[in-house]
Protein backbone atom coordinates (compact mmCIF):
# COMPACT_ATOMS: atom_id res chain seq x y z
CA UNK A 1 0.00 0.00 0.00
CA UNK A 2 0.93 3.57 -0.75
CA UNK A 3 2.74 5.14 2.85
CA UNK A 4 1.79 8.11 4.42
CA UNK A 5 3.62 10.93 5.46
CA UNK A 6 3.43 11.92 9.76
CA UNK A 7 1.09 8.62 9.76
CA UNK A 8 -1.89 10.29 7.96
CA UNK A 9 -3.68 7.00 7.40
CA UNK A 10 -7.03 8.26 5.47
CA UNK A 11 -9.10 5.57 3.05
CA UNK A 12 -9.29 6.34 -0.82
CA UNK A 13 -12.34 8.59 -1.24
CA UNK A 14 -13.74 7.84 2.52
CA UNK A 15 -13.19 10.61 4.38
CA UNK A 16 -15.60 12.99 5.44
CA UNK A 17 -16.48 16.29 3.50
CA UNK A 18 -17.55 18.80 6.11
CA UNK A 19 -20.11 21.32 6.24
CA UNK A 20 -20.17 24.98 7.49
CA UNK A 21 -22.73 26.95 8.92
CA UNK A 22 -21.41 30.29 6.53
CA UNK A 23 -18.49 31.37 4.33
CA UNK A 24 -16.68 33.34 6.41
CA UNK A 25 -13.94 30.64 7.66
CA UNK A 26 -11.82 27.67 5.63
CA UNK A 27 -11.12 26.06 9.06
CA UNK A 28 -12.96 23.07 7.89
CA UNK A 29 -10.52 22.86 5.03
CA UNK A 30 -7.68 22.36 6.87
CA UNK A 31 -9.35 20.00 9.56
CA UNK A 32 -11.61 17.34 9.76
CA UNK A 33 -13.80 14.94 12.26
CA UNK A 34 -15.02 11.66 11.11
CA UNK A 35 -18.41 12.00 13.27
CA UNK A 36 -19.60 14.43 10.37
CA UNK A 37 -18.94 12.21 7.32
CA UNK A 38 -21.87 12.53 4.69
CA UNK A 39 -24.25 9.69 4.19
CA UNK A 40 -24.46 7.84 1.44
CA UNK A 41 -22.36 4.80 -0.37
CA UNK A 42 -18.45 5.61 -0.72
CA UNK A 43 -17.47 3.95 -4.06
CA UNK A 44 -14.05 3.38 -5.18
CA UNK A 45 -12.64 4.99 -8.24
CA UNK A 46 -10.91 1.27 -9.08
CA UNK A 47 -14.12 -0.57 -9.08
CA UNK A 48 -15.01 1.87 -12.25
CA UNK A 49 -14.06 0.57 -15.40
CA UNK A 50 -12.27 3.85 -16.18
CA UNK A 51 -8.72 4.33 -18.28
CA UNK A 52 -7.32 6.21 -15.33
CA UNK A 53 -6.68 4.19 -12.58
CA UNK A 54 -3.99 3.66 -10.36
CA UNK A 55 -0.75 1.59 -11.42
CA UNK A 56 -0.61 -1.55 -9.80
CA UNK A 57 3.05 -1.52 -9.48
CA UNK A 58 3.29 2.01 -7.05
CA UNK A 59 1.44 0.32 -4.55
CA UNK A 60 4.89 0.41 -2.44
CA UNK A 61 5.43 4.26 -3.68
CA UNK A 62 5.82 5.99 -0.28
CA UNK A 63 4.86 9.96 -0.84
CA UNK A 64 7.21 12.22 0.83
CA UNK A 65 6.75 16.09 0.51
CA UNK A 66 9.16 18.58 0.63
CA UNK A 67 7.96 20.94 4.23
CA UNK A 68 5.71 23.98 4.05
CA UNK A 69 7.78 27.09 3.14
CA UNK A 70 5.86 30.49 2.89
CA UNK A 71 6.70 32.67 -0.05
CA UNK A 72 6.71 36.83 0.51
CA UNK A 73 5.00 37.39 -3.09
CA UNK A 74 3.19 35.89 -5.82
CA UNK A 75 4.79 37.60 -9.13
CA UNK A 76 2.64 36.28 -11.74
CA UNK A 77 0.29 33.66 -13.21
CA UNK A 78 1.03 30.44 -11.75
CA UNK A 79 3.83 31.97 -9.09
CA UNK A 80 6.95 32.49 -9.95
CA UNK A 81 8.57 32.26 -13.59
CA UNK A 82 9.00 28.56 -13.73
CA UNK A 83 5.59 28.15 -11.74
CA UNK A 84 7.01 25.46 -10.27
CA UNK A 85 5.59 26.75 -6.47
CA UNK A 86 6.03 23.00 -4.29
CA UNK A 87 4.64 23.28 -0.92
CA UNK A 88 3.60 26.54 0.48
CA UNK A 89 1.90 27.59 3.93
CA UNK A 90 -0.83 28.95 5.65
CA UNK A 91 -2.14 29.00 9.13
CA UNK A 92 -4.24 25.92 10.33
CA UNK A 93 -7.73 27.09 10.59
CA UNK A 94 -7.64 30.51 8.25
CA UNK A 95 -10.76 32.37 8.16
CA UNK A 96 -11.91 35.62 5.89
CA UNK A 97 -10.62 38.55 7.02
CA UNK A 98 -11.31 41.22 3.98
CA UNK A 99 -13.29 40.84 0.74
CA UNK A 100 -13.53 44.14 -1.70
CA UNK A 101 -15.30 44.33 -5.11
CA UNK A 102 -12.33 44.43 -7.52
CA UNK A 103 -14.26 45.36 -10.52
CA UNK A 104 -16.14 43.61 -13.48
CA UNK A 105 -16.28 39.71 -12.89
CA UNK A 106 -17.09 37.12 -15.95
CA UNK A 107 -19.97 37.26 -18.03
CA UNK A 108 -21.44 36.60 -21.01
CA UNK A 109 -20.13 39.63 -22.28
CA UNK A 110 -16.51 39.91 -20.74
CA UNK A 111 -14.27 37.03 -19.32
CA UNK A 112 -11.63 37.43 -16.88
CA UNK A 113 -9.08 35.86 -16.87
CA UNK A 114 -6.76 37.27 -14.87
CA UNK A 115 -5.42 35.65 -11.17
CA UNK A 116 -4.30 38.10 -8.44
CA UNK A 117 -0.44 38.91 -8.10
CA UNK A 118 1.07 39.69 -4.90
CA UNK A 119 4.34 41.53 -3.92
CA UNK A 120 5.53 44.39 -1.34
CA UNK A 121 2.33 44.51 0.84
CA UNK A 122 -0.18 45.19 -2.25
CA UNK A 123 -2.92 42.75 -4.40
CA UNK A 124 -3.21 43.74 -8.17
CA UNK A 125 -6.40 42.59 -9.69
CA UNK A 126 -7.16 43.06 -13.33
CA UNK A 127 -10.90 42.96 -14.28
CA UNK A 128 -12.83 42.04 -17.06
CA UNK A 129 -13.07 45.52 -18.49
CA UNK A 130 -9.27 45.91 -18.08
CA UNK A 131 -9.47 48.08 -15.55
CA UNK A 132 -6.68 47.39 -13.11
CA UNK A 133 -6.74 47.59 -9.42
CA UNK A 134 -4.30 47.72 -6.17
CA UNK A 135 -4.80 46.93 -2.73
CA UNK A 136 -3.12 46.65 0.48
CA UNK A 137 -3.31 43.23 1.93
CA UNK A 138 -3.84 44.02 5.22
CA UNK A 139 -7.45 45.32 4.71
CA UNK A 140 -7.76 45.60 1.43
CA UNK A 141 -7.66 49.21 0.86
CA UNK A 142 -7.49 50.38 -2.41
CA UNK A 143 -5.06 52.05 -3.46
CA UNK A 144 -5.07 52.83 -7.05
CA UNK A 145 -7.22 52.48 -10.05
CA UNK A 146 -6.47 52.76 -13.99
CA UNK A 147 -8.00 51.82 -17.29
CA UNK A 148 -5.83 50.22 -19.70
CA UNK A 149 -8.19 49.63 -22.50
CA UNK A 150 -7.90 52.26 -25.27
CA UNK A 151 -10.22 54.47 -25.87
CA UNK A 152 -11.61 53.04 -28.56
CA UNK A 153 -12.16 49.30 -27.07
CA UNK A 154 -14.11 51.17 -24.19
CA UNK A 155 -17.41 50.42 -25.14
CA UNK A 156 -16.54 47.09 -26.51
CA UNK A 157 -15.52 43.72 -24.68
CA UNK A 158 -12.31 43.58 -23.25
CA UNK A 159 -11.75 39.97 -23.47
CA UNK A 160 -8.63 38.85 -21.69
CA UNK A 161 -5.64 40.18 -20.07
CA UNK A 162 -3.75 39.23 -17.37
CA UNK A 163 -0.75 40.45 -14.94
CA UNK A 164 2.86 39.76 -13.93
CA UNK A 165 4.64 41.97 -11.18
CA UNK A 166 8.76 42.08 -11.32
CA UNK A 167 11.34 45.06 -9.94
CA UNK A 168 8.63 47.85 -8.88
CA UNK A 169 6.68 46.98 -12.02
CA UNK A 170 3.09 45.93 -13.01
CA UNK A 171 3.36 44.61 -16.47
CA UNK A 172 -0.41 43.84 -18.54
CA UNK A 173 -1.36 42.00 -21.50
CA UNK A 174 -4.74 43.10 -23.09
CA UNK A 175 -7.05 42.26 -25.11
CA UNK A 176 -6.40 44.87 -27.31
CA UNK A 177 -3.29 43.51 -28.52
CA UNK A 178 -0.88 45.52 -26.80
CA UNK A 179 1.34 44.96 -23.52
CA UNK A 180 1.91 47.71 -20.70
CA UNK A 181 3.80 48.95 -18.37
CA UNK A 182 2.70 50.88 -15.25
CA UNK A 183 4.47 51.91 -11.93
CA UNK A 184 3.21 49.10 -9.45
CA UNK A 185 3.16 51.90 -6.30
CA UNK A 186 0.74 54.64 -8.22
CA UNK A 187 -0.21 53.21 -11.08
CA UNK A 188 1.34 55.66 -13.94
CA UNK A 189 2.16 54.32 -17.37
CA UNK A 190 5.61 53.75 -17.58
CA UNK A 191 5.18 52.27 -21.72
CA UNK A 192 2.68 50.31 -23.99
CA UNK A 193 3.99 48.37 -26.41
CA UNK A 194 1.26 46.76 -29.62
CA UNK A 195 1.74 43.73 -31.03
CA UNK A 196 -0.01 41.91 -33.87
CA UNK A 197 -2.99 40.24 -32.19
CA UNK A 198 -4.76 40.58 -28.81
CA UNK A 199 -3.49 38.41 -25.57
CA UNK A 200 -5.09 36.58 -23.17
CA UNK A 201 -2.59 35.31 -21.53
CA UNK A 202 -0.44 36.46 -18.90
CA UNK A 203 3.19 37.72 -19.17
CA UNK A 204 5.79 36.31 -17.68
CA UNK A 205 8.71 38.35 -16.62
CA UNK A 206 12.32 36.64 -15.90
CA UNK A 207 15.89 38.70 -16.67
CA UNK A 208 14.75 41.50 -17.56
CA UNK A 209 13.22 40.33 -20.29
CA UNK A 210 8.78 39.81 -20.94
CA UNK A 211 7.55 37.23 -22.53
CA UNK A 212 4.38 36.87 -23.79
CA UNK A 213 1.79 34.81 -26.54
CA UNK A 214 -0.94 36.31 -28.24
CA UNK A 215 -4.02 34.16 -29.20
CA UNK A 216 -2.14 33.53 -32.98
CA UNK A 217 0.83 31.37 -31.33
CA UNK A 218 3.04 34.12 -31.58
CA UNK A 219 5.65 34.44 -28.68
CA UNK A 220 6.70 38.16 -28.49
CA UNK A 221 9.68 39.33 -26.03
CA UNK A 222 9.96 42.72 -24.78
CA UNK A 223 12.60 44.42 -23.14
CA UNK A 224 11.27 45.06 -18.98
CA UNK A 225 12.82 48.78 -19.18
CA UNK A 226 11.01 50.43 -22.25
CA UNK A 227 8.94 47.92 -23.93
CA UNK A 228 11.24 47.30 -27.07
CA UNK A 229 10.54 44.22 -29.15
CA UNK A 230 13.78 41.87 -28.57
CA UNK A 231 12.53 38.70 -30.73
CA UNK A 232 9.61 36.98 -31.86
CA UNK A 233 8.53 33.39 -32.55
CA UNK A 234 5.56 32.11 -34.87
CA UNK A 235 3.86 29.01 -33.94
CA UNK A 236 1.23 26.72 -36.12
CA UNK A 237 -1.96 28.49 -36.06
CA UNK A 238 -4.79 26.52 -34.44
CA UNK A 239 -8.58 26.74 -36.28
CA UNK A 240 -10.45 26.07 -32.82
CA UNK A 241 -8.78 28.23 -29.14
CA UNK A 242 -10.42 27.79 -25.67
CA UNK A 243 -10.39 31.34 -24.65
CA UNK A 244 -7.71 31.98 -22.19
CA UNK A 245 -4.23 31.18 -22.55
CA UNK A 246 -1.40 29.99 -20.58
CA UNK A 247 1.98 32.23 -19.41
CA UNK A 248 5.04 30.91 -20.90
CA UNK A 249 6.88 29.33 -18.49
CA UNK A 250 10.93 31.16 -18.06
CA UNK A 251 13.90 29.18 -16.18
CA UNK A 252 17.54 28.49 -17.11
CA UNK A 253 17.43 30.69 -20.50
CA UNK A 254 14.63 28.46 -21.98
CA UNK A 255 11.16 30.03 -22.41
CA UNK A 256 8.68 27.23 -22.82
CA UNK A 257 5.35 28.34 -24.51
CA UNK A 258 2.35 26.09 -24.42
CA UNK A 259 0.46 26.60 -28.00
CA UNK A 260 -3.51 26.53 -28.97
CA UNK A 261 -2.63 24.37 -31.79
CA UNK A 262 -1.55 21.48 -28.98
CA UNK A 263 2.42 22.79 -29.67
CA UNK A 264 4.91 22.91 -26.97
CA UNK A 265 8.02 24.42 -28.15
CA UNK A 266 11.51 25.73 -26.01
CA UNK A 267 13.31 28.45 -27.42
CA UNK A 268 16.42 30.37 -26.74
CA UNK A 269 15.05 33.50 -23.89
CA UNK A 270 17.82 35.84 -25.01
CA UNK A 271 17.73 35.37 -28.88
CA UNK A 272 14.44 33.24 -29.11
CA UNK A 273 16.19 30.67 -31.45
CA UNK A 274 14.52 26.88 -31.38
CA UNK A 275 15.35 24.59 -28.66
CA UNK A 276 12.53 21.48 -29.16
CA UNK A 277 9.05 21.08 -30.57
CA UNK A 278 7.19 18.23 -29.03
CA UNK A 279 3.14 17.96 -29.09
CA UNK A 280 0.83 17.40 -26.63
CA UNK A 281 -1.90 15.93 -28.36
CA UNK A 282 -3.79 12.44 -27.93
CA UNK A 283 -5.98 11.19 -30.91
CA UNK A 284 -7.37 7.88 -29.42
CA UNK A 285 -10.04 10.65 -27.26
CA UNK A 286 -13.27 10.94 -28.87
CA UNK A 287 -15.50 13.09 -26.43
CA UNK A 288 -16.33 16.69 -28.29
CA UNK A 289 -14.47 18.93 -25.55
CA UNK A 290 -11.38 16.43 -25.47
CA UNK A 291 -11.05 16.63 -29.66
CA UNK A 292 -9.57 19.91 -29.49
CA UNK A 293 -5.61 20.36 -29.09
CA UNK A 294 -5.83 23.49 -26.88
CA UNK A 295 -2.61 24.00 -24.41
CA UNK A 296 -4.75 25.94 -21.70
CA UNK A 297 -2.79 25.04 -18.99
CA UNK A 298 0.76 26.41 -18.02
CA UNK A 299 3.86 24.34 -18.42
CA UNK A 300 5.94 23.57 -15.18
CA UNK A 301 9.49 23.70 -15.17
CA UNK A 302 11.64 21.86 -12.92
CA UNK A 303 14.68 20.10 -12.21
CA UNK A 304 15.10 20.10 -16.00
CA UNK A 305 11.87 18.82 -16.70
CA UNK A 306 9.03 20.40 -18.32
CA UNK A 307 5.31 19.26 -17.17
CA UNK A 308 2.31 19.92 -19.62
CA UNK A 309 -0.90 19.04 -19.81
CA UNK A 310 -3.32 19.64 -22.90
CA UNK A 311 -6.82 19.77 -23.01
CA UNK A 312 -7.17 16.69 -25.61
CA UNK A 313 -6.02 13.93 -23.41
CA UNK A 314 -2.27 13.77 -22.25
CA UNK A 315 0.09 14.98 -19.62
CA UNK A 316 3.70 14.48 -20.52
CA UNK A 317 7.07 15.38 -18.57
CA UNK A 318 9.44 16.44 -21.51
CA UNK A 319 13.57 16.48 -20.92
CA UNK A 320 14.38 20.85 -21.16
CA UNK A 321 17.26 20.68 -23.04
CA UNK A 322 16.72 17.41 -25.28
CA UNK A 323 12.72 17.86 -25.73
CA UNK A 324 12.67 14.31 -25.23
CA UNK A 325 9.49 12.54 -24.14
CA UNK A 326 10.07 10.67 -21.03
CA UNK A 327 6.74 9.72 -20.24
CA UNK A 328 2.89 10.69 -20.59
CA UNK A 329 -0.14 9.79 -18.87
CA UNK A 330 -4.08 9.62 -20.29
CA UNK A 331 -4.85 12.57 -18.44
CA UNK A 332 -6.78 15.88 -19.86
CA UNK A 333 -6.95 19.26 -18.05
CA UNK A 334 -7.13 22.68 -18.87
CA UNK A 335 -5.53 23.77 -15.01
CA UNK A 336 -1.87 23.58 -14.50
CA UNK A 337 -0.75 20.72 -12.51
CA UNK A 338 1.17 21.58 -9.16
CA UNK A 339 4.56 20.01 -8.49
CA UNK A 340 5.75 19.34 -4.97
CA UNK A 341 9.27 17.75 -4.46
CA UNK A 342 8.62 14.08 -6.95
CA UNK A 343 5.36 14.25 -7.06
CA UNK A 344 2.91 15.84 -9.67
CA UNK A 345 -0.89 16.71 -8.68
CA UNK A 346 -3.94 17.91 -11.58
CA UNK A 347 -7.02 17.93 -12.18
CA UNK A 348 -8.56 16.65 -15.19
CA UNK A 349 -11.68 17.49 -17.24
CA UNK A 350 -13.61 14.64 -16.03
CA UNK A 351 -13.40 15.93 -11.87
CA UNK A 352 -11.02 13.44 -11.09
CA UNK A 353 -7.70 14.70 -8.63
CA UNK A 354 -5.30 12.62 -9.92
CA UNK A 355 -1.17 12.29 -8.02
CA UNK A 356 1.26 11.31 -10.16
CA UNK A 357 5.22 9.83 -9.39
CA UNK A 358 6.95 12.66 -11.74
CA UNK A 359 10.00 10.27 -11.76
CA UNK A 360 8.41 7.52 -13.67
CA UNK A 361 4.89 9.06 -14.84
CA UNK A 362 3.33 5.94 -12.47
CA UNK A 363 -0.19 6.75 -11.43
CA UNK A 364 -0.47 6.70 -7.24
CA UNK A 365 -3.70 7.47 -6.43
CA UNK A 366 -7.27 9.00 -8.57
CA UNK A 367 -10.13 10.34 -7.03
CA UNK A 368 -13.60 11.50 -8.32
CA UNK A 369 -14.84 15.00 -7.21
CA UNK A 370 -18.10 15.79 -7.87
CA UNK A 371 -18.76 15.90 -11.53
CA UNK A 372 -22.76 17.29 -11.22
CA UNK A 373 -24.64 20.22 -10.01
CA UNK A 374 -27.72 17.56 -10.49
CA UNK A 375 -25.07 13.99 -10.55
CA UNK A 376 -28.57 11.93 -11.25
CA UNK A 377 -29.91 13.93 -14.16
CA UNK A 378 -26.00 14.55 -15.34
CA UNK A 379 -27.06 18.45 -15.42
CA UNK A 380 -24.94 21.67 -14.50
CA UNK A 381 -21.30 20.50 -14.74
CA UNK A 382 -18.86 21.77 -12.52
CA UNK A 383 -15.71 22.75 -13.23
CA UNK A 384 -12.87 22.71 -10.78
CA UNK A 385 -9.71 24.86 -10.58
CA UNK A 386 -6.24 23.75 -9.16
CA UNK A 387 -4.68 22.30 -7.34
CA UNK A 388 -2.56 24.47 -4.65
CA UNK A 389 -0.69 22.23 -2.24
CA UNK A 390 -0.64 24.50 0.92
CA UNK A 391 0.10 23.11 4.57
CA UNK A 392 -0.51 19.01 3.96
CA UNK A 393 -3.88 20.08 1.95
CA UNK A 394 -4.70 20.40 -1.73
CA UNK A 395 -6.67 23.04 -2.28
CA UNK A 396 -9.39 23.26 -5.03
CA UNK A 397 -12.37 25.38 -5.81
CA UNK A 398 -15.25 25.14 -8.09
CA UNK A 399 -17.99 27.06 -10.45
CA UNK A 400 -20.32 25.22 -7.99
CA UNK A 401 -19.47 27.59 -5.41
CA UNK A 402 -17.57 25.24 -3.27
CA UNK A 403 -13.61 24.73 -2.03
CA UNK A 404 -12.48 21.35 -1.63
CA UNK A 405 -9.24 19.86 0.84
CA UNK A 406 -8.02 17.00 -0.37
CA UNK A 407 -4.92 14.53 1.09
CA UNK A 408 -2.30 14.90 -0.99
CA UNK A 409 -1.05 11.67 0.59
CA UNK A 410 -3.94 9.40 -0.26
CA UNK A 411 -6.95 11.54 -2.32
CA UNK A 412 -8.88 11.11 0.49
CA UNK A 413 -11.66 14.21 0.85
CA UNK A 414 -10.87 16.50 4.00
CA UNK A 415 -13.01 19.26 4.12
CA UNK A 416 -15.56 21.59 2.48
CA UNK A 417 -16.57 25.21 2.39
CA UNK A 418 -19.35 27.18 0.61
CA UNK A 419 -18.13 29.98 -1.19
CA UNK A 420 -20.18 33.31 -1.85
CA UNK A 421 -19.59 32.59 -5.84
CA UNK A 422 -18.44 30.46 -8.21
CA UNK A 423 -14.20 30.89 -8.21
CA UNK A 424 -12.77 29.91 -12.37
CA UNK A 425 -9.63 31.21 -11.06
CA UNK A 426 -7.48 29.10 -8.95
CA UNK A 427 -6.30 30.67 -5.25
CA UNK A 428 -3.01 32.18 -5.03
CA UNK A 429 -0.62 32.57 -1.68
CA UNK A 430 1.58 34.74 0.06
CA UNK A 431 2.90 35.50 3.37
CA UNK A 432 0.27 32.89 4.74
CA UNK A 433 -2.46 33.97 3.01
CA UNK A 434 -4.53 32.72 0.47
CA UNK A 435 -6.66 35.18 -2.06
CA UNK A 436 -9.29 34.19 -3.91
CA UNK A 437 -10.52 36.12 -6.87
CA UNK A 438 -14.09 34.85 -7.62
CA UNK A 439 -16.44 35.26 -11.17
CA UNK A 440 -18.24 37.83 -9.76
CA UNK A 441 -15.21 39.96 -9.58
CA UNK A 442 -14.87 39.96 -5.05
CA UNK A 443 -11.51 39.48 -4.06
CA UNK A 444 -11.31 38.00 -0.46
CA UNK A 445 -8.21 37.45 2.20
CA UNK A 446 -7.83 34.07 4.39
CA UNK A 447 -4.97 34.01 6.98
Amino acid sequence: MIHLRRSVVLPLLAAAILGLSGCDTVSNLFTSSDKDKLPGTRISVLALERELRPNAESVDTQIILPRPEDTAVWPGAGGLSHHAMHHLMINDAPKRVWTVSAGEGSGLRNRAFAEPVVGDGKIYTLDADGIVMAFDVTNGKRLWRIKTAPKVEEDNAFLGGALCLEAGKLFITSGAAQVLAVDANTGKEIWRTPVATPLRAAPTVNAGRVFVITVENEVVALAADTGRKLWNYSGSPAPTVLLGGAAPAVDGGVVVAAMSSGELVALRSDNGSVLWNETVVAVRRTEAAASLPDIAARAVIDKGRVYAVGQSGVLAAVDLRTGRRLWDVPVAGIYEPWIAGDFLFAITLDSEAVCIDARSGRILWVTQLPRFEDEKARKGRIVWAGPALVSDRLILVSSNSEALSVSPYSGAVLGKIELAEPSSLSPVFANASMYLLDDDGDLSAYR
